[in-house]
């Protein structure tokens, strides 16, 4: 079967739409949602409460551009073990982040509850899905790929994505600005979802056509 590189620039697109979006209404629910105190307060908090229809739309919207951005990266090129792997585990974050939206977090001080614990599962899922996926990938974008020359800008996202993520590890605690932790581990993860789906929508590399690929 012969995949076009239009598909995979398309779906790139559109999965580029989706983080553009999700970031900004991240960043509306900041103005919406001002009397949480970033320190203590996880981007999940947004959710529960007034305007929380909005951050579940950002879920929502996260999900697609994943399940896009999973797509585009399959047709992009002839797919190796590792693209594919990839590629599943940003499919399992998809459905993660879906779950997400559907069920929200236990704001801080309050009693554990079944939705609550149902979103913390969903949002380990999602983690340990991402730190494997970006990684795999990003090394997976090497020589015998068309997206080679992004390769060094992905694995530096990648190491930062990962080392963003120990920082908040180890600040969720009480009394540790673990919301900020959150936001700076957010930011990093949109940064290198925004930049693989820009460059698999970019031109064709010099002297390499990927039109036309048999998968």
């Amino acid at each position: 079967m012969k995949y076009t590189k239009s598909s995979s620039r398309s779906l790139a697109t559109g999965a580029l739409a989706c983080f553009i979006l999700a970031s900004l209404g991240l960043l509306l629910m900041h103005v919406l949602r001002a009397d949480y105190p970033l320190a203590s307060h996880m981007i999940s908090a947004y959710a529960v409460g007034e305007f929380g229809w909005v951050m579940a739309t950002v879920f929502v919207t996260w999900s697609v551009g994943m399940a896009l951005l999973m797509s585009a990266l399959l047709l992009a090129e002839p797919s190796s073990l590792a693209r594919k792997l990839g590629a599943l585990l940003l499919g399992i974050t998809s459905v993660g982040l879906l779950v997400s939206a559907a069920y929200r977090t236990d704001l801080p001080g309050l009693p554990d509850t079944h939705e609550g614990n149902v979103h913390t599962i969903s949002f380990l899922v999602n983690i340990v899905c991402m730190l494997v996926a970006i990684p795999l990938l990003s090394f997976g974008f090497g020589q015998k790929s068309g997206l080679r020359s992004f390769r060094p800008v992905a694995l530096a996202l990648a190491l930062a994505v990962v080392l963003t993520f120990l920082l908040q590890f180890f600040t969720l605690r009480k009394g540790m600005p673990y919301g900020l932790t959150n936001r700076l581990f957010v930011v990093v993860l949109l940064s290198w979802l925004i930049c693989t789906a820009a460059r698999l929508r970019g031109p064709p590399l010099g002297g390499e056509s990927e039109v036309g690929v048999k998968a």
